[in-house]
């Protein structure tokens, strides 16, 4: 995908946000109806997929040349999570933390 010398964490950032807004540009101004009868067309799920794997290559390259553990992160960031939304204050709510 990208040369080596583009594989520093600025460059990789960027790769992910760049492929996010390509898979975000098959979605958008669709109603959510909409965006489930696209993904019901194969060839536009084939699209879809192509970008979601463009996405995950840019984050495990980040993690792998920055010897991050993905499962370590997102559990120490579920925990963050439930401590700043506990089920109590926060079910059925969209409102921000602090605002619970």
């Amino acid at each position: 995908m990208l040369p080596p010398q583009f594989h520093g964490p600025k460059d990789l950032a960027i790769g992910v946000i760049t492929e996010a807004s390509e898979l975000l540009e098959h979605f958008r101004f669709l109603s959510e109806d909409e965006a489930l009868t696209l993904l019901r067309n194969p060839a536009r799920k084939e699209q879809i997929e192509d970008e979601l794997a463009d996405v995950l290559f840019f984050l495990l390259r980040f993690t792998q040349r920055f010897d991050i553990d993905m499962s370590k992160a997102v559990t120490r960031k579920l925990a963050k999570i439930e401590e700043k939304y506990p089920l109590e204050k926060s079910r059925g709510s969209n409102r921000k933390y602090t605002e619970l």
